[in-house]
């Protein structure tokens, strides 16, 4: 694997992000693909040893395009300047947790979850937290886990979510809207040669919450 091609190319397309250098260097950007693809890969293969759930699964499927939706956003630079794979058993925009493998030069990370969850699926994901809070303690302040992921959640609420107990010891495991671990790296992560090793490591923990989640996400898939 060249991942060194990758970050070459995300650099140079921060500094140019318009069509016209796009379509001159589109030959380079085959190439990038290519090598995420190969790294997506091995990656796919090493999980598959602890989950055998995604074994087999291309990394073309786990592939986001590096085209920007710019309807309804201020910023109308047309392309990403990151490259991203979601390994989900079940497909990419599937409600079930999966992993994702982020590469942006100074924002690398490893990452999973479930985002954007439907209410109803939300709901039961905070019930089953509530109902099995040590379970799930168990997991999530465990120092083995911590050490990758010390923040569980984005975009939480202010208050108890609706149909929850303000007085809650644990309530602040309950606000988050968004189910995700990151475990930040840097560039040369990806470089370095246990990157597999490593990889693995951070993964395997991430497996345990989301097997914990999954539990109750695919009663609805």
């Amino acid at each position: 694997m060249n991942t060194s091609i990758i970050f070459r190319f995300l650099k140079e397309l921060s500094e140019n992000n318009n069509r016209e250098w796009f379509n001159e260097h589109r030959q380079t950007y085959t190439e990038v693909q290519a090598e995420f693809q190969k790294l997506l890969t091995v990656i796919i293969d090493r999980i598959s040893l602890f989950d055998e759930s995604i074994r087999g699964i291309a990394a073309s499927d786990c592939t986001y395009r590096i085209y920007r939706d710019t309807r309804f956003s201020s910023d109308k630079t047309p392309y990403k300047t990151h490259i991203g794979g979601y390994i989900n058993a079940k497909g990419k925009k599937s409600d079930h947790c999966g992993y994702y493998v982020h590469l942006e030069p100074g924002n690398c990370m490893l990452a999973g979850g479930s985002l954007c969850l439907p209410p109803k699926v939300l709901k039961a994901v905070r019930q089953s937290i509530y109902d099995n809070i040590e379970e799930y303690r168990s997991i999530v302040e465990d120092p083995a886990f911590k050490k990758f992921y010390p923040v569980v959640g984005e975009n939480f609420l202010k208050t108890a979510p609706k149909g929850f107990p303000k007085d809650f010891k644990y309530i602040d495991y309950l606000k988050c809207k968004e189910f995700v671990c990151s475990y930040q790296v840097p560039d040369d992560f990806f470089t370095s040669p246990d990157l597999l090793d490593r990889t693995e490591e951070a993964f395997r923990q991430f497996k345990r919450f989301s097997d914990f989640l999954n539990y109750t996400i695919d009663d609805f898939e």
